[in-house]
């Protein structure tokens, strides 16, 4: 079986067991058994018809159920949150979405912008801003440096609003980004395969 998840500028595959990801403007060389479809969820329609010109598909987005009253759910957020029953959600990646499930019951969630658009804003200010995030810096500690003081403002409200809004729920953090934030949260889990096991258990209601 092979899983594809398709976002803004890659996709994700997962097949038999290894997930890698590939650039969407150009389709990767796949071997699929005979009569094999790929399952998808994509963001990108264009990339979508790409791989589709290539591949039989099977786009899943008519089959997530997700209980929630969030209007706008992107597919991918919707897809990550059926693999939790209880927990919160960090993804981070080209945004960080941040979502919250009780009981099965999305309650809701916030969007903040990915590390990569938070450097060139901030490039774009001064060029003395430019600069790499150091995930070294302690949300205790006021900064006593520029490039301190810069990855401070980043990361340190973030923290803060999944805290509050955590309130002692396990947190589940994803995405390209997602590993950098675990020292930040206590007990955190970080699993980069959350949406591909969304997608199993929807493939598995059949």
């Amino acid at each position: 079986m092979i899983l594809c998840e398709i976002g803004n500028t890659r996709y994700h595959f997962k097949q038999n067991g290894r997930i890698w990801s590939a650039p969407c403007g150009k389709v990767p060389d796949l071997k699929l058994e005979q009569d094999e479809a790929i399952y998808v969820i994509s963001v990108n329609k264009r990339a979508l018809r790409r791989l589709n010109a290539h591949y039989p598909v099977i786009d899943l987005e008519p089959y997530v159920s997700l209980d929630t009253e969030y209007q706008g759910l992107g597919i991918d957020r919707a897809v990550a949150c059926m693999a939790v029953s209880d927990g919160v959600i960090v993804d981070a990646g080209t945004a960080i979405t941040v979502d919250v499930i009780q009981n099965e019951l999305h309650l809701g969630g916030f969007i903040y912008p990915g590390l990569a658009k938070f450097q060139s804003m901030y490039a774009q200010i001064s060029p003395r801003l430019q600069g790499a995030i150091s995930f070294a810096i302690d949300p205790a500690k006021l900064p006593e440096s520029t490039i301190e003081a810069i990855s401070y403002g980043i990361i340190t409200p973030l923290v803060c609003a999944v805290y509050a809004v955590a309130r002692h729920k396990q947190i589940i953090l994803t995405g390209g980004d997602g590993g950098y934030f675990a020292r930040y949260f206590e007990g955190s889990i970080v699993d980069q395969s959350l949406i591909f096991k969304g997608m199993e258990k929807i493939i598995k209601g059949f």
